[in-house]
C-alpha cells in the first residue's frame, strides 16, 4: 500500500516477523515454524466508489462494499476507509456502512489466530469489526471501543476470553492493534506494546473451538434493528487489516 498507513504496516510486519524468528531460533525451533501464515490482508486502498474490498494475501478473501455506502457514511480512497460521525444506536439502520466478508476460511476453529489493524477515531464507542454476534451459534470474534478502550473478545463454543486496554485510544491519532489467540492465552498489543509507548494485556485460558456461518464485518453489526439489537456503528478511519494463523 503506497500510503503512510501501508508503509507503517510493512515496517511493523517486518519487525513482528523478525522478532518471531529470533524467538524461535533462541528456543531451538526452526525459523519457518515461527512465521505466521497469512489468511487475509486487506490494505483498504480501493478508489472512491469501490464495491470490492481486495485481499492482498493472494488467498482471494474479498469483501463486499455496498453501492450505497457513501450515502450512509462510508467512503473509500487511497488513505483508507472513513466512516462519518453517526449515532451507534439511534434509528434508522444504515447497513451500507458495514463491509461484509463471507468466507469460511475466516473461522479460526481451534488454531492460533491473530487479527491486526490500524485505526483512528475521536469517539468512545463503536464495534470496529466482528464475526458473529452475542447469540451466534459457534462463537464470536469482536473488537469494540467501550469508553475509547480497545476490547478484543474470542468466544468459542464452550468458553470465552476477553481482554481490554487500560488506556483510551480515541484521541484522533493512528493506533496499531494486534489481538492474538492461542490455545492457552489471549493477548492484546496496542502500538507495539510496552515499553515502546503502547501496552500489552493478556488473559490466560482457552477460548475453544470457534466456527460460525456469520460474515466477518467491519464498521458495525451485520444483524441489527436499532430497537432490540443496536448496530453499534463505528466512526473513524481504518487503513489496513490483516488476519494470520500459526
Amino acid at each position: 500500500m503506497q500510503t503512510p498507513g501501508g508503509e507503517l504496516h510493512s515496517t511493523a510486519w517486518t519487525a513482528l516477523v523478525g522478532g518471531l524468528v529470533l524467538t524461535a531460533l533462541a528456543g531451538g525451533m526452526s525459523a519457518s515454524a515461527a512465521a505466521p501464515t497469512p489468511v487475509a490482508n486487506w490494505q483498504l486502498n480501493e478508489p472512491s466508489g469501490a464495491t470490492v474490498m481486495a485481499d492482498a494475501s493472494g488467498n482471494g478473501i474479498t469483501g463486499t462494499i455496498s453501492r450505497d455506502a457513501a450515502s450512509q457514511g462510508l467512503t473509500t480512497g487511497a488513505g483508507g476507509y472513513h466512516w462519518t460521525v453517526i449515532s451507534p444506536t439511534a434509528p434508522p439502520t444504515k447497513p451500507a456502512r458495514v463491509v461484509r466478508v463471507n468466507d469460511p476460511r475466516l473461522n479460526p476453529g481451534t488454531r492460533d489466530w491473530a487479527i491486526s489493524f490500524r485505526y483512528r477515531t475521536t469517539k468512545p464507542y463503536g464495534n470496529i469489526m466482528q464475526k458473529g454476534q452475542a447469540t451466534t451459534i459457534g462463537g464470536q470474534i469482536k473488537f469494540q471501543l467501550p469508553k475509547g478502550q480497545i476490547s478484543c473478545m474470542f468466544r468459542g463454543q464452550t468458553s470465552r476470553r476477553s481482554v481490554k486496554s487500560v488506556m483510551a485510544y480515541n484521541d484522533n491519532a493512528w493506533h496499531t492493534v494486534r489481538c492474538e489467540r492461542t490455545a492457552t492465552k489471549l493477548t492484546l498489543t496496542v502500538d507495539g506494546g510496552s515499553p515502546v509507548g503502547g501496552e500489552t494485556r493478556s488473559i490466560t485460558g482457552a477460548s475453544g473451538n470457534l466456527s460460525n456461518t456469520s460474515p466477518f464485518v467491519i464498521g458495525g453489526k451485520a444483524n441489527c434493528d436499532q430497537i432490540t439489537v443496536t448496530c453499534d456503528y463505528f466512526t473513524g478511519d481504518i487503513d489496513w487489516i490483516t488476519v494470520d494463523s500459526s
